[in-house]
């Protein structure tokens, strides 16, 4: 008897936005494609910039970005909890999106995962789809919750001052999570009953909706943009709501895969601690990624220009300014404050990759399988150039860290390519990319 041919595990559909979607996994492409390990993707964005002290004000051992480039790099005093990841992350500097030079600069946060022309967007749109909800697109197959959309404040914000960094394929936003009891039981809480719960909701908020859109009709002359704005954001939220059930009930007699949930609080909010708030989070998306729920997440810690309650959190860690105020300091006290706060959100980082390293994967660990790409959208003081960026874990993937890269300026659009090749997600471009990184930390891009 002859053996049917063996398919290409790279074997491909052409998709949407010019990206190519992979088959689902075949007997036909092997057992040791159907027993791969999952390639994950978590984006984590902090707001206002980082710490890049005047050099008359000499701390530049505070500045986040190090001093040298290369491999001889040195953490700042910014960044030194995360010298136990040497060897597993990398800074990537002169980093920036085109379109973000020609943008009003408080739209930084939209754009970072998009790239968008959000200075001059088409008819009718504003954003275009984010780097996490591409990566959705390719694995939600393989998944219980295609991606997973969190933020310190929850749902979208609005435009300028958004709430989430997570935007749809067609450029809307996507309302973001910030409870984690919430989180939790939308995770791992996925019984019948609370699911029909859950849809009967939907079904009235819908038939409401409906009826709202059905007499709006006769007077969308007379509805402003921002109106229209509104009601848009509020159907993409309940769109986003039903593709998740439907998800979610295919699922429902498969048993999520065994874990202690002993050290969660799930009720921390955003007006506690800010690191006991963090790390619940992150234990939370550790979580997810460990029992393969998701391989897509996005989290934005910190909103722009003084929005929401982040905007605090350095006046609950004993400094004496709000966030967004820090950013704009220039004298030597608001400057080092600045980077003490740079230096919490390290502590936050570090906790995160500790728990990624706890965690066994098929092979390696989640640190090892998972590229974790953390920045802002400007560097400092709104400019949108040099765009603090960290990378780490993927080492599974190709990547080769321990490194401080930079190669002059560089379109952030580049990365983006680079993590979706890391990811095997076979895109030729995405946004306004040119082509993946050359001698950098992507060696299989």
């Amino acid at each position: 008897m002859v053996n049917p041919q063996k398919i290409d595990r790279r074997a491909v559909l052409r998709g949407v936005c010019g990206a190519t979607l992979a088959l689902p996994v075949l007997e036909a492409m092997g057992q040791e494609v159907a027993s791969e390990t999952p390639r994950r993707f978590c984006a984590a964005y902090t707001a206002n910039g980082m710490a890049l002290p005047r050099a008359a004000n000499k701390i530049d051992e505070w500045n986040w970005f190090p001093q040298v480039e290369g491999k001889e790099f040195q953490f700042g005093k910014s960044t030194q909890p995360l010298e136990p990841f040497r060897d597993s992350l990398s800074f990537m500097g002169g980093l920036y999106h085109p379109n973000g030079v020609k943008a009003d600069p408080h739209v930084c946060s939209d754009m970072w995962l998009t790239g968008a022309p959000l200075h001059d967007p088409e008819p009718g749109k504003y954003n275009s789809v984010g780097l996490d909800q591409v990566v959705a697109l390719h694995t939600k197959r393989f998944c219980r919750q295609p991606s997973l959309v969190l933020s310190i404040d929850a749902g979208t914000g609005f435009l300028s001052r958004t709430g989430t960094i997570a935007y749809n394929l067609e450029g809307n936003p996507i309302p973001a999570e910030n409870n984690p009891r919430r989180v939790f039981n939308r995770l791992f809480r996925g019984d019948r009953s609370s699911m029909e719960s859950e849809r009967e909701m939907l079904k009235r908020k819908i038939k409401l909706v409906d009826a709202v859109l059905e007499n709006a009709r006769s007077l969308n002359q007379r509805l402003g943009q921002s109106d229209r704005n509104t009601m848009d954001q509020y159907l993409t939220s309940l769109s986003e709501v039903e593709s998740r059930l439907q998800t979610s009930e295919q699922w429902i007699d498969i048993p999520i895969k065994p874990q202690n949930y002993d050290h969660l609080d799930l009720e921390i909010t955003n007006e506690d601690e800010p690191a006991v708030y963090y790390q619940n989070m992150f234990d939370l998306i550790a979580l997810a990624f460990d029992a393969d729920i998701t391989r897509s997440v996005a989290f934005m810690l910190n909103r722009e220009d003084g929005m929401g309650i982040s905007d605090t959190f350095p006046l609950k860690l004993g400094l004496t300014r709000t966030h967004h105020n820090l950013s704009h300091a220039g004298d030597k006290n608001g400057q080092l404050e600045f980077a003490k706060y740079d230096l919490f959100l390290s502590e936050q980082l570090a906790y995160f990759f500790k728990k990624l390293e706890s965690f066994e994967d098929q092979h390696g660990s989640l640190m090892d399988n998972t590229i974790t790409l953390f920045g802002s959208g400007a560097s400092t003081t709104h400019y949108p150039k040099n765009l603090p960026t960290l990378i780490a874990g993927g080492k599974n993937m190709g990547l080769e860290h321990g490194v401080y890269w930079r190669q002059g300026d560089t379109r952030m659009s580049n990365v983006h390519l680079s993590i979706l090749r890391a990811l095997e997600i076979e895109m030729e471009s995405f946004a306004d990319s040119t082509g993946v990184l050359d001698d950098s930390i992507f060696t299989k891009s």
